[in-house]
Parts: C-alpha cells; sequence; structure tokens
C-alpha cells in the first residue's frame, strides 16, 4: 500500500497492511522545535535544519529524512511554503538553539526586556508574550474583552486578524483568501499531489469556541454562555458564517489535492467537558453541523476535529456534526479510557492520537516503556482498522531522543 492508500483504509474502516503513522501531518500532534533538534542530532544528521513553522506553538516541520525514516504517511499542505532561503531566516531560540523562521515573523518579534519576547498588533497592543523560560507564545489581548456589539460583529474579520494566531501562524487557512493567494495554494497542493504519495491534510480550522474565547477571553465568553446567551449566539452565528464563506472558498480551490481536512475545537479540560451536553448541543451541535456538513457539498475530504481533553460525553454528538476522525484522543483525561472509545465509538471514528502519554510516558518514562504502551495502544485502537499512530499532542521540549525514536519505531514494528 502507499502510504495515501494505508490512511484512506483506516480512516474507512478497512486493516491497512500497517497501521498508519503520522508526526506533524496535524501540526498539534508534532514536536516542538528544541526535542527535535536533539533528535536529529541523536539520529546523526549533520546537514539538518530545525525550521521553526509554527513560532506559536515552537513546532519544528519534519523534514524528509525524518518522514522516511520513521515511514511516516501524513504530510501537512503548508509544508510546500517557505521552502526557499529567501523565504527562511536564521534565528536562535532563547536556550541559543539555532533554528530558521519564516523570513517575514522576525520583524513579528520584539524583545521585552527580560530576555523573552512578544508581538504587537496593528493599533500597537501587545497581542502575545512568551517569557524567557517559556518556548511558547501565550495570548495577552481580546479583542472583544470589553463584550460584543454589533458594530465589532460587522468588523469581526478585522478583531480576528489582531489575534496572535492570525498574526504569526502559518497554516493556510490564518492568512487571507485572495483568489491570487487560493490559485498559489492550489498549484502547491496539485503537485504534492502528484508527486507524492502522502496523505495530504490541509488545516482549515472552523473554530467556534476556541475562537470566541480568543476573542472574549475564556471567562468572559462562558459567562456569555450561562448568563447572555443571546450574546453568545450572535458571536456563533457570525463565526459560522464567516466559516462557510471561507470554506467554500477554501475547498473550491483545494478540494481537489487533498484528503483531510483539519477542523480545531477544544471542548475538554482534564477532567471533562468545558460545559454541559445540553450547552453543547443548543450552541455548538448545529453550526458544527453546517460547517462539517458543507466540507461534503464542496469535496470528498475527511472531517478531521482537533479536540483536546476529555469529551467522552460530547462524542456521540461530534459523531451526529459529521466529524470523522478524532484526535489528539487525550487518554489521560477522564472517562477517555481506550478501550472505552474503541469499543463505544470506533465503529463510527477513527481515531488519530493516543498512542503514546505525552504528559507521563514520553517524558518520564524508559524507551522499553513507551515501546510497551505503543504495543498495548495499537492493540486496542488498531482492531478493524479505524486508527492512525500518532503521540496525544505534541512532543515538548524535553522529550529524549532516544523516547521520540522508541516510540516511532515500535509503532512501524
Amino acid at each position: 500500500m502507499t502510504s495515501r492508500e494505508r490512511v484512506y483504509a483506516a480512516v474507512t474502516h478497512q486493516e491497512p497492511d500497517r497501521v498508519p503513522i503520522d508526526l506533524g501531518g496535524m501540526r498539534s500532534t508534532n514536536i516542538m522545535a528544541k526535542a527535535y533538534s536533539r533528535l536529529t542530532d541523536y539520529l546523526g544528521l549533520p546537514d539538518s535544519e530545525t525550521f521553526v513553522y509554527d513560532v506559536v506553538q515552537c513546532l519544528a516541520q519534519p523534514e524528509d529524512e525524518i518522514l522516511e525514516r520513521f515511514d511516516i504517511d501524513v504530510i501537512d499542505l503548508g509544508r510546500a511554503f517557505f521552502t526557499t532561503p529567501e523565504e527562511r531566516r536564521p534565528f536562535q531560540l532563547k536556550d541559543g538553539t539555532s533554528v530558521t523562521i519564516p523570513a517575514w515573523i522576525e520583524v513579528m518579534l520584539e524583545p521585552d526586556g527580560n530576555g523573552g519576547w512578544l508581538i504587537r498588533g496593528d493599533e500597537g497592543q501587545v497581542i502575545g508574550v512568551s517569557p524567557k523560560n517559556q518556548d511558547f507564545f501565550s495570548q495577552a489581548y481580546w479583542p472583544l474583552s470589553e463584550g460584543v456589539t454589533d458594530e465589532k460583529l460587522a468588523d469581526l474579520p478585522y478583531h480576528m486578524s489582531q489575534g496572535m494566531w492570525s498574526r504569526i501562524a502559518c497554516a493556510p487557512a490564518h492568512r487571507p483568501m485572495t483568489d491570487q493567494w487560493l490559485a498559489e495554494v492550489a498549484t502547491v497542493a496539485k503537485k504534492l499531489r502528484e508527486e507524492t504519495n502522502y496523505a495530504i491534510m490541509a488545516a482549515f480550522g472552523g473554530n467556534l469556541n476556541e475562537h470566541a474565547q480568543f476573542l472574549r477571553t475564556m471567562d468572559g465568553f462562558f459567562m456569555d454562555l450561562a448568563g447572555d446567551p443571546q450574546s453568545a449566539h450572535k458571536l456563533l452565528d457570525r463565526l459560522t458564517e464567516l466559516h462557510l464563506e471561507n470554506l467554500e472558498r477554501f475547498l473550491t480551490a483545494l478540494g481537489p489535492y487533498i484528503d483531510i481536512i483539519q477542523m480545531g475545537d477544544d471542548l475538554g479540560m482534564q477532567l471533562g467537558p468545558q460545559f454541559s451536553p445540553e450547552t453543547y448541543r443548543e450552541f455548538f451541535l448545529p453550526r458544527h453541523k453546517q460547517i462539517y456538513t458543507a466540507v461534503k457539498k464542496y469535496s470528498d475530504a475527511f472531517v478531521f476535529l482537533h479536540c483536546c481533553g476529555g469529551v467522552y460525553e460530547l462524542v456521540p454528538m461530534l459523531i451526529e456534526a459529521g466529524v470523522e476522525i478524532l484526535n489528539p484522543v487525550q487518554t489521560s483525561a477522564r472517562n477517555m479510557e481506550p478501550e472505552r472509545l474503541k469499543r463505544e465509538f470506533g465503529r463510527d471514528l477513527c481515531f488519530w492520537g493516543g498512542g503514546c502519554e505525552t504528559q507521563s510516558t514520553l517524558v518520564h518514562g524508559t524507551p522499553e516503556q513507551i515501546s510497551e504502551e505503543v504495543k498495548q495502544r495499537l492493540e486496542i485502537f488498531g482492531a478493524g482498522g479505524g486508527y492512525v499512530f500518532t503521540q496525544v499532542h505534541n512532543i515538548l521540549s524535553d522529550v529524549p531522543p532516544e523516547n521520540v525514536v522508541a516510540m516511532l519505531d515500535a509503532a512501524h514494528q
């Protein structure tokens, strides 16, 4: 089987020749730059370049040598950008690690005077901060923190453009969707389709809960859901309207060339959902269903949802909304035991993740313990198809390279 055939078989609940493996096809089940740099040194790749293509999360884009070494089956459409030396610029992380970043981003990174960085919006406001001892950026500005007004909703694309992700993220969906830009992306996507056998994932997002929290603050949006539902509905309606407009243009241009479209909406916490199933059904289910149904209207791509935390109680409604693939499968959260998930939802969902615990085993375990955990997870999730292997969320900076090798080699073996 080719990688594309292997992923297709797994997602359609057929047993492929082996379980497909992902590293970086979905950005938030990838590897942070420091860990990647140590990994390539450990593997003896002297000509390797650690390219931080996602500056917010400080994630490295896996190079072709890494994809081949670990038999990776999926690639992010975004890897086809920033491929020439002119599009990348040398940079040093806070600990001195040498990397490259997209050339246009460095001008936005401003020293904070204490060994960290900050990012400013168009009006001079600080929108993102990365203190000295933090490897990623945290949000520092919420455009609608003072409340939802008709005027701000009318001009919501501008307010969203002032967010940290829109300023320095390099995923295709975070760029302005002009006709020229979409044509350029389509050319790249067509080239990847014709010249590689990888399954191709395109990041779109379509976030509702997350975008509302990015705009209102997390606690502000929770207060809206509980105490001002009219404002919450108006904001979510406007977000859905914008997502549907962008999705039609995005998939009209890219639909023939991609296999999977990645949506995102974190709905869970370590101890369960962020809100009750009744709240999800009222505020989110109808709108998610509109967005995910539209994917099938404009393409044959599979609907992939990145949704962190304990979302067991919401999974039946996610399936009802049209989710076909669930990631990162945070098996350490409440009620997210692998056996339960596979038994109750394995007929309807392809699980993409959950292959190794990034909160515990991958960081603190031995290679032998990691291999054993991977084996157990594959036996549970892989039976009958419906599974793509990757770890739970990102491989963090302090994960030893031998642990990364043990995990990916065990998955392949």
